[in-house]
This record gives structure tokens, sequence and C-alpha cells, in this order.
């Protein structure tokens, strides 16, 4: 922790936490896959780090390892080689109980496709995480609603994702990935099945649940509009990390993006 001069107040925007802890690193990672009986190196000695409250975007082309990445940071995936800690804890040298509570209670996850319950309700697809975690079924059910009603879907609170638009399914998949207050939120693609304005007014409820709740956003994405509310922007092309910059430190010239040690 950095002391600060006496008499002199905390910048107010919690970014300035990159004197903070780092609630994930990946050291070294490197991960390999066979298909069709040929090596494909996925990541190729990736380090990276995120603190806490940070909002960072992963970007890059399809194939350059981003999903990949995104995968060992949360725990759906092993690197062949270096460590992936949450919180300084070795997520690769947990068992599959304490990987399975890591899951419920520290990570939220919003996919592309929304990966909702068709047959259950909003309300059922934000209590069910919560019931998992042992929750009261009365309890679940109120703070259910209320994230439902954060997000803009009080009124649909009993309609399944089939009466609900893309939009709508996906502000229910970000209610659901609050449901036990986890400390990270991983988004992966989370507008890519959302058409610009829809994808935008996620994007900006991401940012807006980030400043409210201080939890950690982590998005791999495509979608350059994640620009303009992360913190940091990674950028990963062929299993390397190429970049990794301060949104101010952008550079954006005759439509092209750079900064920071851009190659």
């Amino acid at each position: 922790m950095v002391e600060q001069a006496p008499n002199t107040a905390p910048a107010p925007d919690h970014t300035a936490g990159l004197m903070a802890t780092h609630i994930v690193r990946a050291v070294g990672v490197r991960k390999t896959y066979v298909m069709g009986g040929q090596p494909v190196h996925a990541l190729r000695g990736v380090n990276f780090s995120v603190t806490r409250g940070e909002y960072v975007s992963i970007m890059g082309p399809s194939g350059s390892g981003k999903s990949t990445l995104f995968n060992m940071i949360g725990g759906l995936d092993k690197p062949n080689e270096g460590v992936v800690f949450i919180d300084e804890v070795n997520i690769a040298a947990l068992d599959n109980f304490e990987l399975a509570w890591l899951r419920c209670h520290k990570i939220g996850y919003i996919f592309q496709t929304f990966n909702l319950i068709p047959v259950a309700s909003a309300l059922e697809n934000v209590m069910l995480p919560m019931l998992f975690a042992g929750v009261t079924q009365a309890a679940a059910q109120d703070k259910a609603v209320g994230l439902l009603t954060r997000v803009g879907l009080g009124e649909r609170i009993l309609h399944k994702p089939k009466q609900m638009s893309g939009g709508q399914q996906q502000r229910v998949a970000c209610a659901r990935a609050l449901a036990n207050d986890p400390s990270i939120i991983l988004a992966d693609e989370p507008t890519g099945n959302l058409d610009a304005k829809t994808g935008e007014e996620i994007i900006n409820l991401l940012r807006d649940l980030n400043r409210e709740k201080g939890v950690t956003v982590i998005s791999a994405t495509h979608d350059h509009k994640m620009l303009s509310v992360s913190d940091r922007i990674a950028w990963i092309r062929d299993g390397r990390l190429d970049k990794f910059v301060r949104r101010e430190d952008l550079k954006i010239e005759e439509g092209k993006i750079g900064g920071g040690q851009d190659k």
C-alpha cells in the first residue's frame, strides 16, 4: 500500500486501485491444444494482472487467445504451464469442491449466449445461484427481485427467456452474475449477440455496477465501445499480451487505435 502525504485526500476514482492488491494474477500462462494431431499454442507465456475494482477489457481478433485467457481466469480451464491466482490463491491447486465454491461465491459469469434456463422465469434464473449457495428460498427471492429491479426488469420478473428480447435476457444474466455478491464479474462477449444500441446499454450497465458495487469486471470482447468504459485494455495477439494500457493513454488516429507499447 502506498502511503499518502499528510492532508492529501484519496483520489475519488476507484481506478486509483492500480496501487491496490491484485485480485487476479496470471504468471507465465501457457496453453496448448492438440487439433488434428497438430499443437495449437493458444497462450504463449502471458503475464496479466488486475487490481480490485478495475474494469478491464481483453481485446483481440478471433483465435488470438483472449477467450482462452478468460477461461483460465475463470477456472474453466487449466494452463499447461504457469499459474493463475485469484486473491493470491492458485486456482489450479484447488480440488473440485473448492473450485466449485470459488465459482459460486467469488466469480459471476456473463456469456454471449446468455445461458439462461429456458423453462425458468427471470426470477428463478437469478435465484438459482443463491439456492446452490445455501441461501433460503425467501431470502433468495427478495434479493433476486431487487437485482432484477436494479437492471431495469422489475416488471419482467416472471417472464421466461423466450418472452424477452436479447437485451433483456442479457440484463437477467447480469443480475444472475451478481446474485452471490461476487468480487469478480467475467463477461465473455457480453454484447456479441446484441444490436449496437442494446449493446451500449449493457456496457453502461456493467460500468454502473462496477462503480456502485466496486466489483471487478473483466470482459473478453471485440466491441470497441468497451474502450470508453474500461480502466485498462489488454490486447492479445497470437497468444501473447501485445499491450496493456490505461484508457487515458489511448491514442485514436484516423480510425486506428494505439497507445502504450503498440507494435
